[in-house]
């Protein structure tokens, strides 16, 4: 038995808890929060045994074998290159950091402590999307022109004017650390590595420390082209969408609904026949959970004790969580310069882990 601690009490509590717990060889044996009283009733209610108002007091804890980070990006980094240096397993969240510096730090720790360290990168987890990386590598559309994201929703931080790392760069978030880290992950893993980009990042009218939109274009080492326009300040938005471009046709992954994980429809238009045919992909267990975001973060569970138990490989890991940092210093650098930023090769993030 996989004994887990978990740090944060809100994530932490509502998807974590419930993905890990789907599986046997996990129990969840200690929560952790700012709030010790808090914390203490959470963990009741959920049936913890343990509780505690201070995160090293959990990492540090001789049952706890393995630890989960749910935390605003800037108080990640400590918590993991201490649990690593205990030799204990960590899944992280994203984005790894507030800045590179901090981000490198656990990337080193986990080549050091040489234990699965595994980033939450969701996405590639649903089916749907595993379904189009396959038709994109097996060259379906052919040779890839050119990638375009829309994102627009309004999420509760923005919604409720909430002045946390979820709105704020200064905390590692804003647009790039909550949002775009996930597109910078997903578009690497369906295209290649990014080779350079543009980026504007906006605030709301008359608040420009409100980090809610930005707009990028960017290249991949292929030669293909991109644009992503993300907005987290869209009332009845469009949604989720990506669409491929290539030399034979095209691909769409499409959601229109509020939720994050659920709704994606898959679709491909062929020059041979011209017809846009529906892909249908289904996933047993999309609709079984109150949250969307349990069932892929399960599939990354699984795959985590997988490589505690040496069945399988912690991917994506800190070497993927690091390069994303580097897309978003990247991102920021270009904002900050109105220039375009040439982005490192992605093998320096695997250099670094080696």
């Amino acid at each position: 038995m996989i004994r887990l601690g978990i740090v944060g009490c809100n994530y932490g509590r509502t998807v974590l808890l419930p993905a890990f717990r789907l599986d046997k060889r996990c129990e969840v044996v200690a929560l952790a929060g700012t709030d010790a009283a808090r914390t203490a009733q959470i963990a009741r209610e959920a049936g913890i045994p343990k509780a505690f108002g201070d995160w090293k007091a959990l990492v540090e804890d001789k049952t706890v074998d393995a630890v989960a980070i749910a935390t605003p990006p800037r108080e990640q980094p400590a918590i993991a290159v201490r649990a690593l240096q205990l030799g204990k397993p960590v899944f992280a969240e994203k984005p790894l950091a507030a800045d590179l510096t901090d981000a490198q730090s656990m990337l080193r720790q986990a080549s050091l402590a040489r234990v699965p360290a595994m980033v939450d990168f969701e996405f590639m987890e649903l089916a749907s999307w595993r379904r189009a990386k396959e038709m994109l590598d097996a060259g379906t559309i052919g040779a890839l022109r050119h990638v375009v994201v829309t994102w627009n929703v309004e999420n509760h931080a923005t919604r409720m004017r909430l002045r946390h790392w979820k709105t704020q760069k200064s905390d590692g978030g804003g647009v790039l650390g909550n949002f775009v880290s996930h597109s910078f992950h997903y578009l690497e893993w369906f295209c290649g590595p990014i080779a350079g980009l543009s980026a504007r990042l906006f605030g709301l009218p008359g608040d420009p420390d409100f980090e809610a939109t930005t707009a990028l274009s960017f290249t991949f080492a292929s030669g293909a082209g991109g644009s992503l326009a993300m907005s987290g300040a869209s009332y009845s938005g469009s949604g989720h969408r990506i669409e491929f471009y290539g030399e034979d046709g095209s691909l769409f992954l499409i959601n229109t609904t509020t939720d994050y994980m659920r709704g994606f429809e898959l679709t491909v238009a062929r020059r041979t026949p011209e017809k846009l045919e529906r892909i249908e992909v289904t996933d047993p267990n999309e609709h079984k959970y109150p949250d969307g975001r349990i069932a892929p973060v399960s599939h990354l569970a699984r795959r985590f004790l997988d490589a505690i138990e040496g069945k399988d490989v912690a991917y994506p890991g800190f070497a993927e969580g690091y390069r994303v940092q580097q897309l978003i210093d990247a991102a920021r650098r270009s904002h900050d310069s109105g220039r375009v930023v040439e982005t490192p090769e992605q093998k320096l993030a695997m250099e670094t882990r080696a």
